[in-house]
């Protein structure tokens, strides 16, 4: 089973591959694209359970596949996850921006708005439907056909860029590493006077104070891993935050 449509608990994180991402996501839009259309070829008046319920259903499968592929691109990316992520994105979007746009969907809910039945709803289903109806006008129900068009062109228009500004984001923390070098003990010159090494020690030190003893030993691991003595700081989460929480030297948390 795909992991992306297995919705019986927690995400499958280690499970999620590349080329689950497609196929779950192409599944869950024709299944809401087909669920709509139905909804909207029912000429019952629309309630709660009938109407909203399973609307609410299909969208929330779709945001928890969709969610565990945005986070995985932001933490653990890879060339093959950014390519079907960036692939992909642009369907989500223009699922959202037709769905904000439908006239029809937007009357349904406007019906169930004015029907007996919503006076007797709790506050909570109240403000579900009076947000929906918020966001189908901000969504651009209500513009002519030539506006939804070019509603439509500028949301994916900004999804791009959007996307583009988190890979450029991402692979600039990536690329960024600090080290804090670790010289060798002074050796004397040649007329019984020592060498500068402790003074570049010293500064060493001084950059990395404060610091809990577990982020030096991970830095020192990770300046091993890249071939280099000393500490390895990067912009990652687990090795900026200490750095910006903990670090006594001004410059050091200011990567100067």
């Amino acid at each position: 089973m795909n992991p992306l449509l297995d919705f019986s608990g927690l995400p499958r994180f280690a499970e999620i591959k590349p080329e689950h991402v497609a196929p779950a996501i192409e599944q869950l839009l024709a299944e809401n694209r087909a669920l709509i259309a139905r909804l909207l070829n029912d000429d019952a008046p629309p309630t709660w359970q009938d109407f909203i319920v399973p609307m609410e259903d299909a969208n929330e499968r779709l945001s928890r596949a969709w969610g565990p592929v945005g986070h995985l691109n932001a933490v653990m990316n890879s060339p093959e996850l950014r390519e079907v992520y960036n692939a992909t994105l642009p369907k989500i979007t223009q699922y959202y921006a037709e769905l904000g746009q439908n006239l029809a969907l937007f009357e349904k809910f406007k019906a169930l708005r004015n029907s007996p039945e919503f006076a007797g709803l709790s506050a909570a289903r109240k403000k579900i439907i009076e947000n929906e109806l918020r966001d189908f006008r901000l969504g651009g129900a209500e513009l002519p056909e030539d506006k939804k068009k070019r509603y439509l062109e500028i949301q994916e228009r900004l999804a791009e860029l959007s996307s583009r500004f988190s890979d450029n984001l991402l692979d600039a923390t990536n690329d960024y590493t600090l080290v804090i070098e670790s010289f060798p003990p002074p050796q004397p010159s040649p007329d019984g006077r020592g060498g500068d090494g402790l003074s570049h020690e010293h500064e060493s030190v001084s950059k990395l104070s404060g610091l809990p003893e577990d982020v030096l030993q991970a830095a020192q691991d990770a300046a091993k891993e890249k071939g280099k003595t000393g500490w390895l700081f990067t912009l990652k989460a687990p090795s900026y935050m200490p750095v910006m929480q903990f670090a006594d030297n001004r410059a050091m948390r200011g990567c100067r």
